[in-house]
């Protein structure tokens, strides 16, 4: 395994700039998570690691070498792509040592390689089968196969689970996660889903429009969001915005309505902020009218969609909460974990 250093890296696609000098440090055996919407350039940034794009300006080191002008297969690295990439006409096996034959590998060398991994991956009864044979979750261990029988310093996963249906993600990012912690190769993994980038990584990048919006462990990123951007892709149900401006008395909602602070941090009286609340903050029974649009019971949780302060908010309840839409029910705010936010910039300005 090695670090990955980027530095200052920049992509242009003739005059228009897709990512405006990223910078990211991974440790050794790290697992890091590239998030952010469609768009945000994680996918070209990853591609970049690999060797697949070419780097406009800045600088990618594996271990202490510099990348930037090595081709993919000098790279040390083996990547895990959204489609699988399997060879239809190779059976598992033929598959994941694909790559070793190429080497030039000897069969008996490869063998060696492929049924220790095909053990680790649940896919020592299927070997001998073809893609055409497999379901999307094993298909998807195949090519994880492939890449652990390589052995690289790096592995690289670009959306690998957005195929797979509901229930499968959820198995499949517990058995990556469990994969990483045994083999404890460095790994960089792509998403636009937060929900896996939370629950799979030691640290999170989260990418808006070619930059690097705020980097940190995932529930740093959860406790202490650096901006309005951040506060809202990182959670489900995303945080609550509310505007309104800072008093003696607590925060006014742009509708009259008084919502309690304790963390003021550098907001000043009068300044135009928004009221970050997270959905889970909220308990029935209060002093603050939410008045209700849509409630959808979960079974352990339920799940209210409606007006508090004048604007669409969510809120997760543990009670069971029985009001008509277009009624009024009152709840209250634990306000230790209420963010503000200057509503100009999107700082954060809150302790």
């Amino acid at each position: 395994m090695a670090s990955v250093t980027i530095e200052g890296v920049r992509k242009s696609y003739g005059s228009v700039e897709v990512l405006h000098g990223v910078d990211v440090a991974i440790d050794e055996g790290e697992f890091v998570v590239l998030v952010g919407p469609s768009g945000c350039g994680k996918s070209t940034l990853l591609r970049m690691l690999a060797g697949l794009e070419h780097i406009t300006s800045g600088q990618i080191r594996i271990g202490e070498r510099v990348v930037n002008d090595l081709a993919p297969k000098e790279r040390d690295i083996a990547m895990v792509f959204q489609n699988y990439a399997l060879y239809p006409h190779l059976t598992v096996a033929e598959n994941m040592g694909f790559s070793l034959m190429l080497a030039g590998a000897k069969r008996a060398a490869i063998a060696e390689k492929v049924r220790p991994a095909a053990e680790i991956l649940g896919l020592a009864h299927l070997l001998d089968r073809y893609p055409r044979m497999l379901s999307g979750g094993q298909r998807q261990r195949v090519a994880m196969g492939r890449a652990i029988v390589r052995d690289p310093q790096v592995f690289l996963f670009d959306e690998p689970l957005s195929n797979l249906d509901a229930k499968l993600r959820v198995t499949m990012r517990s058995e990556i996660k469990n994969l990483h912690q045994r083999l404890k190769t460095t790994t960089v993994y792509v998403t636009h889903d937060q929900i896996e980038a939370m629950t799979m990584a030691d640290k999170i990048v989260v990418m808006h429009d070619g930059i690097v919006e705020q980097i940190g462990a995932p529930l740093e990123l959860y406790d202490r969001p650096d901006n309005l951007f951040v506060a809202g892709f990182i959670g489900s149900p995303a945080m609550n915005m509310i505007p309104g401006t800072l008093e003696e008395g607590g925060f006014r909602a742009k509708d009259g309505t008084l919502l309690p602070v304790t963390r003021r941090g550098s907001a000043r009286p009068g300044q135009a902020l928004i009221y970050g609340l997270r959905p889970e903050l909220m308990t029935a029974g209060g002093d603050v009218p939410l008045v209700v649009e849509v409630t959808e019971p979960t079974g352990a949780e339920t799940h209210v969609v409606g007006k508090l302060g004048g604007v669409e908010i969510t809120g997760v309840f543990r009670d069971r909460i029985d009001v008509a839409s277009g009624g009024t029910m009152t709840v209250g705010i634990d306000p230790s974990g209420v963010h503000l936010f200057d509503e100009a910039s999107g700082k954060r300005v809150s302790d």
